[in-house]
């Protein structure tokens, strides 16, 4: 089986809009790897993310805004003989991404990105109460460099 990269921009936020969470690495200064499972929204090249107004996350992220981004969809075992468990693999598609967190604090614009997240799960349209708004953490992170990458593709394709 081989993996195939995908440098389509179509190809790649089919997979993206694919998935119901994405998965956000970030360091802590000393160097501790912190990942969380999120609920996302993606829009012309760029990830919005939403959370509590402090945490862990946020503690990190104020000092080390740097994130790495995984979109993973697809999973299917497949496998070359059935009985060589090494031939076995998770057939998946994947795209990562990485960029710089921005939170953003404009009450308009943060009505803006939960319209966008809540597009990711539904085409119903929502409205978002003045506490509800002012209490969430809005995330915004540019991409600045996007892989993407299809495992356990057949040889014979």
């Amino acid at each position: 089986m081989k993996t195939l990269e995908h440098t389509g921009l179509e190809d790649i936020e089919d997979i993206i809009h694919k998935c119901d969470i994405c998965f956000v690495g970030m360091a802590d200064t000393d160097g501790t790897p912190y990942v969380l499972p999120m609920n996302f929204g993606y829009y012309d090249g760029s990830i919005y993310l939403h959370s509590a107004q402090e945490g862990r996350s946020i503690s990190i992220l104020k000092k080390n805004p740097k994130v790495c981004i995984t979109f993973s969809t697809d999973h299917e075992l497949v496998f070359q003989h059935p009985e060589v468990a090494c031939s076995y693999r998770m057939r998946s598609k994947s795209v990562i991404c990485w960029g710089n967190v921005r939170f953003e604090e404009d009450f308009n614009k943060k009505i803006k990105v939960l319209g966008i997240i809540m597009k990711q799960y539904s085409d119903k349209e929502f409205r978002y109460s003045d506490p509800a708004v002012k209490n969430v953490k809005i995330w915004v992170i540019k991409v600045d460099e996007m892989t993407c990458r299809e495992f356990g593709v057949p040889h014979k394709r």
